[in-house]
C-alpha cells in the first residue's frame, strides 16, 4: 500500500480522479489498479500545516521583546502543528504510520515550497519509509497518470527541500532581529509601533520610497514648443519645431517668435525616411508577466492574478502557474497542435484559425529545453474549458493565456515609420512622425494587450515637395514628476531588481537568479507590504506610506534595504538547491548577518531625528495579539464580534454568513473597543467628538441600525 500526499484537498481529488475512488475522512482511497496493484491512500495538507516555532519555545526569555537578548539564534529549528490544522495533520501520521504502508509518494506542488511542505509534515510524523516524487505541471487526468509512471526516487529532489529550508530558516533569523531591533528602536523614540522588517520585503520597500521620494523632490519645470501645419499641394499634416535635435524652447517670447516667423511662410520637404519595423510575438507567459499583464489590463493585484490561475490549474485548464519560464520543452510544444485544434471551436478563437504556423516546434524563440528551469511558461492544457462558462475572473485569465499561445503561431506584425523634416524659409526645421501598420499579424490576436501609444498617420510625402505654412502656434507644457509604479509594474520591478546594483558580478547574480523573491513569493511580498501599512494602492498606483518611509529612512544604506544581500544569498541558495554548496555553511554566514543587521541598528539609531515625520498621520499595523481577540457579542446572531485589524467582524461569518462588521475608523475619528462592545448591546455607542464630513466637524453618536443591520453615524 502507498500513501501519496498532495498539498491541497483539489488537488488530491485530481490525483485520485483517474482511479476508482472512495472518499474517506481526511483521505481518498484508490481501488487496485495496473499503477498501484495494492490500492493507494490519497491524502493532503492545508498549505503549511507545519511552522517554524516561536522564540518563546527555544528560550522562554525571549518573549519579551528587548534589545538585551538579540539576536536570537536558536541551536536548530523546530517545526510545530499549526493548532488550526490539527486535525489533518492526525489524519496524515495515522495513514503514514499504518504497518500495510510501504511507500510514500511527494505530490506537492514541484517546486521549493511543495518539497518543504510535505517533507516537513513527513519528518513531523517521524515516520522513515522509502519516498517517491510526483513531479507534473499539469493536473489533466493524462498528466496525472503520466506522472504516477514515471515518479522520480525521493533522493532527486532532496537539494530542492535543502535549499527551500535553509531559505526559510534563513528568513526567520534575518526577519525575526530586523523586526525586532527597529520595533524596540523606534519605540524608545516614542513611536509604539510593530516595524516588520525582512530581506525581500525590505528592499523592495525601499525601491517604493526611492521612487516616493524622487515624485517629492520633482519641481515641474514650463517649457513651450512650436508646432506648425503645413498645406503641401493639396495635403496637410503637422510638425514640430526642433533645433540640434531639442524640441523644448525654455523662453516663451522666443518661442512667439519662432511661430510668428513662421506663420504664411513657403515650406519645403527636405527629407522623408522611412523605415520597416518587424514585431515578433510575445513570449509565453511565466508568472511574473502574466501578472504585470492582467493588471495593466484588469487592474487585478498580483495575489488576484496567483489566486486566478491557481484555480484554473487545480481544474485542470492552465499548466503550474508558479513558474519562472517562458519556454516550453520539445515535448510540450508537440501537445500544440491538439490544444489549438480545441481552441479553434470556442466562438471567441475561431475568427484566428487556422493560425500561420501549424507548429512552433523548431522555434527556439519558444521551445528551449535549457531554459526551463522546474516548469516550463504557462500554456492552457489539452483539457480545454467552455470559456463562456468560466467565471468573469478565470475567463480573464485564461483568456490571457490561450491568445498568447495562439499569437506564437501567428506572423510577425510589420510597421513603416515614417521620418519627414521640413524646412521653414530654407531656416526653420520642423520634424513630423508617422507610421502605417503593414501587417497586423498576432497583434490583432492580443489587440488590448498590444495598445501603442497613437503616431500621426502622415499623407504620401515626396523630398523636394513645397507649400506653406497653414498656421504656427505655441504650446505651453510642464516637466512630468515619474510615474508612481503600477502593482504590476512592482512585479517587473522586482524580477529585475538588478539594475538598481553598482556592483556587475552582483548585478549579474540578481538577474540570473530573477531578482528580489521568486515567482511564487513576490506577489505575497506586496500584500505583506500593504498589510503592513507599508504601502498603499490607489487607483492601481503604489504609494509608500509615512511608516515605509520613515522604516527605510532609518535603515538608511544599511545591507538591510539592498538588493545586494539578496544577491548573494539567491546565489548560495541556487547552490544549495544544485548540490553544490553547503547548507550548513550558508547558515553561519546568516547568523553573522544577523548579529551584523543588529549591530548596524543600535550605533545608526543615535544619529536618528524623527521630528520632521507626521508620526500622528502613521497608519498602525494591528497586533497580532489582539487579532481575533474577542470584543462584544454579535448583535444580529449572537456569535463574537472579534478584532479583525482593521475592522471588529463576527466570527460567524464563514459558519453562517453573518456579516456584520464595525469599522475601526469612521469619518476620521476611531472606533474604540469600548464603543463597538457598547453598539452591540446597547445600539448606540458614547458620544464621540469630532468627526468630520468635508471641512465640517461634529460630535455624533454610533448607533446600529437593525432592519439594514449596520452602523449609522447620529448628530448628537
Amino acid at each position: 500500500m502507498k500513501v501519496v500526499i498532495a498539498e491541497k484537498p483539489d488537488q488530491a481529488m485530481k490525483l485520485a480522479a483517474p482511479f476508482a475512488h472512495r472518499k474517506k475522512q481526511g483521505y481518498l482511497e484508490i481501488s487496485p489498479n495496473r499503477l498501484f496493484p495494492q490500492g493507494a491512500l490519497v491524502t493532503w495538507a492545508i498549505g503549511h500545516i507545519c511552522e517554524l516555532v516561536a522564540p518563546e519555545a527555544y528560550n522562554p526569555a525571549w518573549k519579551k521583546w528587548s534589545l538585551n537578548s538579540l539576536p536570537l539564534i536558536p541551536d536548530s529549528f523546530r517545526h510545530q502543528v499549526t493548532r488550526s490544522k490539527a486535525k489533518q495533520f492526525g489524519i496524515i501520521k495515522q495513514l503514514l504510520r499504518r504497518p500495510d504502508v510501504r511507500e510514500i509518494i511527494h505530490a506537492g506542488d514541484a517546486g521549493r515550497e511543495g518539497e518543504l511542505i510535505i517533507r516537513t509534515i513527513i519528518e513531523q510524523c517521524g515516520v522513515k519509509k522509502p519516498m517517491k516524487r510526483l513531479w507534473i505541471s499539469s493536473l489533466t487526468e493524462k498528466a496525472v497518470v503520466a506522472g504516477f509512471e514515471s515518479l522520480l526516487d525521493g533522493g532527486e529532489t532532496e537539494n530542492l527541500y535543502q535549499e527551500a529550508y535553509s531559505r526559510s530558516c534563513a528568513d526567520w533569523l534575518i526577519g525575526m532581529n530586523a523586526s525586532r531591533v527597529y520595533t524596540i528602536l523606534l519605540k524608545n523614540k516614542g513611536i509604539p509601533d510593530v516595524f516588520s522588517a525582512g530581506r525581500v520585503q525590505t528592499p523592495t520597500l525601499a525601491l517604493v520610497v526611492k521612487r516616493e521620494k524622487e515624485i517629492a523632490a520633482f519641481k515641474p519645470e514650463p517649457f513651450w514648443e512650436v508646432l506648425a501645419t503645413f498645406a503641401m499641394e493639396g495635403k496637410t499634416y503637422e510638425g514640430t519645431w526642433q533645433k540640434d535635435g531639442q524640441s523644448r524652447i525654455n523662453d516663451p517670447a522666443m518661442a512667439e517668435r519662432i511661430a510668428a516667423f513662421c506663420k504664411g511662410k513657403a515650406a519645403r520637404v527636405a527629407e522623408v525616411k522611412q523605415e520597416r519595423k518587424e514585431y515578433l510575438p510575445p513570449y509565453l507567459f511565466n508568472l511574473s508577466s502574466l501578472q504585470a499583464t492582467a493588471n495593466k489590463l484588469y487592474k487585478f493585484s498580483p495575489q488576484k492574478t496567483l489566486e486566478v490561475a491557481q484555480k484554473l490549474y487545480v481544474k485542470g485548464y492552465l499548466s503550474y502557474p508558479r513558474s519562472d519560464s517562458s519556454f516550453v520543452t520539445p515535448e510540450e510544444a508537440r501537445s500544440f497542435p491538439e490544444i489549438l485544434a480545441k481552441l479553434s471551436k470556442q466562438p471567441a478563437y475561431g475568427p484566428y484559425f487556422p493560425t500561420a504556423k501549424a507548429s512552433i516546434a523548431q522555434d527556439r524563440r519558444y521551445v528551449n529545453q535549457k531554459k526551463v528551469t522546474d516548469h516550463y511558461a504557462i500554456i492552457p492544457t489539452e483539457q480545454v474549458p467552455t470559456v463562456s462558462r468560466l467565471s468573469d475572473e478565470e475567463r480573464k485569465i485564461y483568456d490571457l493565456v490561450a491568445r498568447r499561445l495562439i499569437a506564437a503561431h501567428s506572423e510577425s506584425a510589420l510597421f513603416d515609420y515614417t521620418t519627414v523634416l521640413t524646412l521653414v524659409e530654407e531656416r526653420a526645421e520642423f520634424i513630423s512622425k508617422g507610421k502605417v501598420q503593414i501587417r497586423a499579424g498576432w497583434r490583432s490576436v492580443l489587440f488590448d494587450e498590444d495598445k501603442e501609444s497613437d503616431e500621426a498617420i502622415l499623407p504620401p510625402l515626396t523630398e523636394g515637395e513645397g507649400g506653406r505654412v497653414q498656421k504656427a502656434k505655441v504650446k505651453e507644457s510642464k516637466t512630468q514628476p515619474p510615474k508612481r509604479y503600477t502593482e504590476g509594474q512592482l512585479i517587473t520591478l522586482m524580477k529585475t531588481a538588478g539594475k538598481h546594483l553598482e556592483n556587475q558580478e552582483l548585478e549579474k547574480v540578481l538577474m540570473k537568479t530573477e531578482g528580489l523573491g521568486t515567482e511564487a513569493t513576490r506577489a505575497g511580498i506586496i500584500a505583506m507590504l500593504k498589510q503592513r501599512k507599508y504601502i498603499e494602492v490607489k487607483r492601481n498606483q503604489v504609494y509608500a506610506t509615512q511608516k515605509g518611509i520613515l522604516l527605510i529612512d532609518v535603515i538608511g544604506d544599511k545591507i538591510l534595504a539592498s538588493p545586494e544581500m539578496t544577491a548573494r544569498w539567491e546565489q548560495r541558495l541556487a547552490e544549495i538547491g544544485q548540490g553544490q554548496a553547503s547548507a550548513a555553511a550558508f547558515m553561519e554566514q546568516v547568523k553573522k548577518l544577523s548579529h551584523k543587521i543588529v549591530q548596524d541598528a543600535i550605533e545608526q539609531s543615535a544619529q536618528w531625528n524623527l521630528q520632521s515625520y507626521d508620526l500622528a498621520a502613521m497608519p498602525k499595523q494591528a497586533s497580532r495579539y489582539r487579532l481575533g481577540k474577542k470584543v462584544a457579542v454579535c448583535r444580529v446572531c449572537g456569535g463574537d464580534l472579534v478584532d479583525k485589524g482593521e475592522f471588529y467582524g463576527c466570527s460567524n461569518y464563514q459558519k453562517s454568513q453573518c456579516q456584520v462588521t464595525v469599522s475601526k475608523l469612521i469619518m476620521g475619528k476611531k472606533v474604540t473597543e469600548t464603543n463597538a462592545k457598547k453598539l452591540m448591546e446597547q445600539g448606540k455607542s458614547n458620544k464621540i467628538k469630532g468627526f468630520k464630513k468635508g471641512q465640517e466637524s461634529f460630535d455624533a453618536y454610533l448607533v446600529w441600525d437593525d432592519q439594514e443591520k449596520k452602523v449609522k453615524v447620529a448628530q448628537a
